[in-house]
């Protein structure tokens, strides 16, 4: 056989494996996987034309919004997309009122439900981290009180309700297994707030961000690249990566306080694709290594040395660049998409087109033929492709 016929072939094979490689991925993220949707923007493609996108384009089955926009929420319905709404933190004193609370269930939630997939209501985003007292101390009454309008309304089982947490709210996170909550906080609010969680069969939801950690010394270890590692002298494991580290010094606060039995969800985790020039790791290659190896992590089911065997519900912050949000230039970089809803960089997350389906079944017929001619104008001849 000439060896052009044999790269030929060879190529055509390659193309058929990395095709099912690629669909087995798809099934790996699906499920797991999900997308902070921002709109801090003026530029940004209409809400059902973002859900026909996500659904029909992407393996993207999850969707966390900021508030409870009535438009987007009717742009997912029917999608089955499983939608996360939020209750500004503006709103957390109210919702502590019964009658507020009812009628905010009663203008967000049911003219909506079941036909979207609402799944989890977030209340506030940040609120311990904001350091505002009357926030604080209203946090988890307001859980109370909502949970108490989905009970009566029969809406519990279908919608859990939770609020996610930077790491601020950590006093001490290193080693990670020395991880515990911030005095004070801890007894009065995280305590009550994890014991509500419990009852209510939802989540802890944390915002790791390995970005906002690194030093040009650690960036690949927040990347997930090789490194020396990070020992943990009371464990004695040692941690190739931040966000696992991360992880478990939250595991480490919660279970210091009894709750290590609860699961935990990466409400936002990202990294942009530009900055100022000041900043360093912020370009398309960064952005793509760490939300690419994020997502095969967090799916892989290793976990981390302090929770072996787990996958992790993750949501990356976010769907498209947001071009009004204030701060550096990093901050209105984070998106996976252009406003036009083209990649900024490739990690996986688009779903093999039916055209390249097509191609692939073709180069498969191709390959089939040719080897068999082959076979036969060879009288039955061993070929070692």
């Amino acid at each position: 056989m000439s060896k052009e016929l044999i790269s030929m072939l060879s190529s055509r094979l390659i193309a058929v494996i990395s095709f099912f490689l690629a669909l087995t991925l798809v099934r790996g993220f699906e499920g797991t996987i999900g997308v902070n949707y921002g709109t801090v923007a003026n530029n940004l493609p209409p809400p059902a034309q973002v859900a026909h996108f996500l659904l029909e384009s992407t393996v993207i089955n999850r969707v966390r919004l900021f508030d409870a926009n009535p438009e987007i929420l009717r742009a997912f319905a029917h999608t089955g997309v499983a939608v996360t709404i939020s209750v500004p933190n503006d709103q957390i004193p109210d919702l502590t009122k019964l009658n507020f609370a009812q009628q905010w269930v009663e203008d967000y939630i049911q003219p909506h439900t079941p036909a979207t997939n609402i799944v989890r209501i977030l209340v506030g985003n940040e609120v311990i981290s904001t350091a505002n007292k009357l926030l604080i101390v209203s946090l988890v009454p307001a859980m109370e009180t909502l949970q108490t309008v989905l009970v009566a309304a029969s809406l519990d089982r279908r919608i859990q309700v939770s609020t996610p947490h930077s790491l601020g709210i950590l006093s001490n996170s290193s080693p990670p297994s020395t991880g515990k909550f911030r005095q004070g906080y801890d007894t009065h609010v995280i305590k009550p707030l994890l014991s509500f969680l419990r009852d209510s069969n939802s989540p802890f939801m944390v915002n790791p961000y390995p970005f906002f950690e690194c030093s040009p010394d650690t960036l690949d270890y927040a990347l997930f690249r090789s490194n020396a590692g990070v020992f943990d002298e009371n464990t004695r494991v040692f941690y190739t990566n931040m966000l696992d580290a991360q992880l478990d010094a939250v595991f480490s606060a919660m279970k210091l306080l009894g709750f290590d039995d609860l699961e935990i969800v990466i409400a936002e985790t990202g990294w942009p694709s530009m900055g100022d020039a000041t900043q360093f790791g912020v370009d398309a290659k960064s952005a793509a290594e760490y939300n690419g190896n994020l997502m095969r992590h967090v799916t892989s089911g290793v976990g981390t040395p302090l929770m072996p065997n787990r996958t992790f519900e993750t949501y990356i912050f976010a769907l498209f660049n947001e071009d009004l949000k204030p701060g550096p230039t990093c901050e209105r970089y984070f998106g996976l998409f252009r406003p036009d809803m083209t990649p900024v960089y490739d990690i996986g997350i688009l779903r093999p087109t039916v055209a390249a389906a097509a191609n692939i079944e073709h180069a498969t017929c191709l390959l089939v033929i040719t080897v068999g001619l082959l076979i036969i104008k060879n009288h039955g001849e061993n070929l070692i492709l």
